[in-house]
């Protein structure tokens, strides 16, 4: 049936069941298992009140807080893999839109199921907001399960 499922996270609860239902797809059907990330490009106004404030290299260091809690998210999603005796390949596709980049990241991988959950945060850890699924479902070439 499957045999590349690719599941997002962006670190919330709701993600993460989403996530731990395309971990219990893939070893019923025996499909490769991969997780995505995503981490949008840096605010510019974000940027300018970081300056104002004096802060020295706010791109660097919102890039550092991004790549830190991608990591983080990937090990949370690894974490669940792993307590289900998944192996699981984990990518983090930085400084793009949410929708865009699980797309990218599923085309990439030769994915043939995207499982995401329906919402997810905002704020530096924004990636699954509803508005990002409703993209995924209205866009994706690749059939996407969204689990309740």
């Amino acid at each position: 049936m499957y045999k590349r499922i690719l599941t997002t996270s962006d670190g919330s609860e709701l993600a993460e069941k989403a996530v731990a239902h395309g971990v219990a797809l893939a070893k019923a059907v025996g499909a490769e298992l991969y997780c995505v990330t995503v981490t949008e490009v840096w605010s510019a106004l974000e940027i300018a009140r970081d300056v104002e404030s004096g802060k020295t290299d706010p791109v660097e260091e919102y890039e550092a807080a991004a790549a830190e809690f991608a990591n983080e998210t990937l090990e949370k999603a690894q974490s669940i893999a792993g307590e289900a005796g998944m192996e699981m390949k984990t990518i983090h596709v930085p400084d793009k839109g949410a929708a865009d980049g699980i797309m990218e990241a599923a085309t990439e991988q030769g994915c043939d199921l995207i499982v995401m959950a329906s919402h997810g945060r905002r704020g530096l850890g924004r990636m699954l907001l509803g508005s990002q699924t409703a993209e995924v479902l209205a866009f994706s070439k690749i059939p996407v399960l969204v689990p309740r």
